[in-house]
């Protein structure tokens, strides 16, 4: 008889057939949070370095100060919305 690896996949189902691997209880709560987690993981953010003469930068903050939010946010929020047209 030939030996024959089995794929990761197969070794799965195997475990499942023969009962080594079972569902989690409240299967549906823990897929919520795998799927939540591994939103979060893309979300993560990334610092940048950018240059602004020194006028752009004081009508950044002026503008951010009206809008009662960090600079930082406001420039975050700007470049976001640009991106997502």
């Amino acid at each position: 008889m030939k030996y024959f690896e089995l794929t990761k996949e197969e070794e799965i189902l195997k475990a499942i057939e023969t009962g080594k691997y079972v569902r989690v209880k409240n299967f549906e709560k823990e897929r919520k949070r795998a799927m939540a987690i591994a939103r979060n993981t893309l979300n993560k953010t990334k610092n940048i370095n950018i240059r602004l003469s020194e006028r752009t930068l004081a009508r950044l903050k002026a503008k951010a100060i009206e809008d009662g939010i960090p600079y930082q946010t406001l420039a975050s929020s700007i470049l976001h919305r640009y991106v997502s047209k």
